[in-house]
């Protein structure tokens, strides 16, 4: 059998073929823009008055302010996370999606629209009308390396939708997450020109970064962090965020009625950690316990009876290192179909919230002229989980494995803020179904297939519609300037702008049959490349799985070491039929289209790592170069990416403080939470050192006598082991000069301790490293000053 990989006496001439047709390639891609000239902001008019030795012999001429055209569409774009395309009832999943199904009986479902396979990715080409790479959004903030396509600095010459919006006269507000500020600006210290409020939205509420607890949120409101939760036990940022969100468009309506507005809504849900309010999952009970084989087949079949799929789709296999359900035994069937009751509720309660935004739309008698795009995730099902789920997605993504009946043993927990807990991978695949593959693939339907609806009472008669046409989430900006009666302006703030890349999907709301207009699209992600066009997908077979452990990876040539396949998706619904044998001529044509393709949105060179790509020594930072850190008083929320990073290697705290007289107590320095870290406190005057091994192992060193009244100088050592990434090491506690306490602490988180946790001083945030304390445990002394001192690896 053969094996197409692509070898580089290929690609060499794959990359002259791109040579020698750049320039016929770039200038059919500007061809193909509008020739507007228009500049934002829109220069003053000239003033029309008149102008005396007096304002009696004068006539004033207030210049007239910016404003949408008369009967301008209200836009709702609604984006989920992690939601793969065979979830939604709406697309003939499982889980209950009434908002979604209402608005697709007044709108038009799409089938084949899709996104990038990732999360920042999808949302810089959703907010920008580029593809991710042109947006220096190649991966995740996390792993952004000195490329262009993978900076993640979007750049001024692709602004925002919101920006453009805004100058155009409609009110512009973001909620929910936000994982489009690279990593070493997403503290306090900014800068703040890539954070929502600099990118032309004038009001932001939500999280910055890859997730959140949702019952422990770390929120912004605009660039100001703050802990709504505490004194709130019933908080849940899903519910929080539709309340702003209802509150914001109702004042916006109640003060300026003619001026239409522009919400960006996107849930934290359905990333990890899944946490919806008890009577959600309760609404699932024994749902999914014939498991996730069978949820497919039952999935396909009402995609073909809503018209969903064609009658002739084809279920494709479980990707290899997927388990059959009938392989696990009761118990464990058990454990696994309550994660997933978990895991529907989470979607449901979404769902149920974003409703009550629309239905706060409506009681404005807004809805009739509100464009709602609906898009049910930013990639594919999650897969992260791995085999049996997990209490802690920190563990997995650190290489550390979970004890199984630990798991079982906290399974009421599940959902709770004391886990940030996933689903194993096999629900990822079924939730992905008919589709092979997962989030992170971007060579396949699994990785980048989503739903979404479109519903615009107004303009839309064809009311319950289904449309094929092939799309991206790329082409989203364009419809929205197309049906605003807008151009995409030649200059904005002072920067040319890139032509957007994006084609309108307009043209659909009255033809169901029309052909489609993007004929040409290419995916990369992780090395994994795919390439669509004219019904024709080719992509590359995933080397490496997202259920497998990252920390060991076997390399591979990105370049020649891997397969590709050929689907006949004009045919083949599902890429069910790997036709890469039978047409080699057709495989190697959209090979070599890729790299022209890939040449020409800055998607090379190609990078398959994703260990190496979340070292932060790759990128921009606070911290570089500094191996000492001084903090004064309280400080708090600074994120992982500009805190001391003691990880694999040796480091010392020492605090200078002053106890008062009883009730000593309180977080001296923390860094992390329930998911993984460590803190330095005190609790009933005795200095406590704790690490928290990903909630899999607690490691504290405690002293034996509580401390007198007065100024100390508490100081931990911790003397790393070496030997390689996540060793262990022997704690010291010493007071005013003199050891107090000693300890091992046998293995440390190699990667991250979370990634949404943050760094504290004089008080904790989110969750606690240690369920001894709950937070804010704000510290009851005073903090002169604190040291972190970064020793040798």
């Amino acid at each position: 059998m053969r094996t197409h990989n692509m070898n580089r006496a290929t690609l060499y001439q794959a990359r002259s073929w791109t040579a020698a047709g750049l320039v016929l390639a770039v200038a059919t891609l500007f061809s193909g823009v509008t020739s507007a000239q228009e500049v934002l902001p829109t220069p003053p008019a000239p003033f029309k008055g008149q102008i005396g030795l007096s304002a009696k012999d004068s006539k004033s001429d207030f210049p007239v302010p910016v404003q949408a055209a008369k009967g301008a569409p209200n836009i709702m774009v609604v984006l989920l996370d992690d939601v793969g395309f065979g979830a939604s009832s709406t697309f003939g999943g499982p889980i209950e999606t009434p908002t979604l199904e209402q608005l697709a009986k007044n709108g038009l479902r799409y089938t084949q629209f899709h996104t990038t396979a990732l999360c920042s990715p999808t949302r810089a080409a959703l907010l920008t009308g580029h593809n991710h790479h042109s947006a220096h959004t190649g991966v995740i903030m996390e792993q952004a390396t000195g490329f262009p396509g993978y900076d993640s600095l979007m750049g001024k010459d692709t602004a925002t939708v919101g920006e453009i919006l805004k100058q155009k006269g409609w009110n512009t507000a973001w909620f929910g997450k936000n994982h489009n500020v690279p990593d070493w600006q997403s503290s306090q210290a900014g800068p703040f020109d890539l954070w929502p409020t600099a990118l032309g939205f004038e009001h932001f509420y939500g999280f910055v970064g890859a997730e959140t607890s949702q019952w422990r949120p770390a929120v912004f409101e605009g660039t100001k962090p703050i802990q709504p939760y505490l004194g709130n036990p019933e908080y849940n940022f899903d519910y929080d965020i539709a309340d702003q969100a209802i509150n914001w468009v109702r004042n916006q309506k109640a003060v300026a009625p003619d001026r239409p507005f522009f919400l960006y809504y996107a849930p934290g849900a359905t990333h990890s950690p899944h946490h919806p309010r008890k009577e959600w999952i309760a609404k699932y009970k024994g749902q999914f316990d014939q498991g996730w084989d069978k949820v497919r087949d039952e999935t396909l079949a009402r995609q073909k009876k809503q018209g969903i799929v064609p009658a002739n789709t084809q279920l494709t296999q479980r990707s290899q290192g997927i388990p059959a359900w009938d392989s696990f035994n009761a118990e464990q069937k058990l454990l696994f179909a309550y994660m997933m009751e978990v895991y529907a509720g989470y979607l449901s309660q979404t769902d149920y919230n974003v409703g009550r935004v629309v239905d706060a739309i409506a009681q404005l008698g807004q809805l009739d002229n509100t464009l709602v795009i609906y898009i049910v995730g930013d990639n594919g099902a999650s897969a992260e989980g791995m085999t049996q789920g997990s209490l802690n997605e920190m563990a997995t993504l650190n290489g550390i494995e979970e004890d199984y009946k630990e798991v079982l043993k906290r399974k009421e927990d599940i959902g709770t803020w004391k886990t940030h807990n996933h689903y194993p991978t096999g629900w990822a695949h079924a939730m992905d179904a008919p589709f092979q593959w997962t989030k992170q693939i971007a060579s396949h339907y699994g990785g980048t297939r989503n739903g979404m609806v479109i519903s615009w009472p107004a303009r839309i008669k064809d009311a319950g519609g289904i449309r094929p046409q092939w799309h991206h989430t790329i082409d989203i900006v364009p419809t929205i300037l197309d049906v605003s009666g807008l151009q995409q302006p030649s200059i904005v703030n002072g920067v040319a702008q890139k032509p957007i890349e994006g084609v309108s999907m307009a043209y659909t709301f009255d033809d169901p049959k029309v052909p489609s207009t993007r004929r040409t699209q290419y995916f990369e992600m992780f090395g994994n490349r795919g390439i669509y066009h004219d019904g024709w997908l080719a992509g590359t077979t995933p080397h490496f799985a997202p259920w497998e452990d990252p920390f060991n990876a076997a390399p591979v040539d990105v370049v020649s070491g891997y397969k590709w396949e050929l689907y006949n998706v004009a045919e083949d619904f599902s890429e069910a039929v790997n036709l890469a044998d039978k047409y080699p001529d057709k495989l190697r044509e959209l090979q070599l289209l890729f790299y022209a393709e890939a040449a020409k949105y800055n998607v090379l060179p190609l990078d398959d790592s994703k260990v190496a790509r979340m070292d932060v020594a790759l990128r921009p930072s606070l911290t570089r170069g500094r191996t000492e850190f001084t903090y004064y008083g309280s400080l708090a929320r600074i994120p992982e990416g500009a805190a001391p990073d003691v990880k694999n290697k040796s480091f010392r705290i020492a605090a200078s403080v002053l106890l008062p007289k009883g009730g000593e107590q309180g977080v001296v320095l923390t860094h992390g939470g329930l998911s993984a870290g460590y803190a330095l406190m005190f609790k009933d005057g005795k200095p406590i050192f704790h690490y928290n091994l990903a909630n899999v192992a607690h490691f504290n060193i405690v002293a034996k006598d509580a401390l007198t009244p007065g100024k100390h100088d508490v100081v931990f050592d911790f003397k790393y082991d070496g030997g390689g990434i996540g060793k262990g090491g022997t704690g010291t506690l010493s007071v005013d000069g003199k050891q107090v306490a000693a300890g091992r602490i046998n293995a440390t988180i190699p990667g991250r301790f979370s990634l949404d946790e943050t760094f504290d001083v004089g008080e904790d945030t989110g969750t606690p490293v240690s369920e001894d304390y709950d937070v804010p445990f704000k510290f009851t002394g005073k903090i002169e000053k604190v040291i972190v001192k970064l020793g040798d690896k």
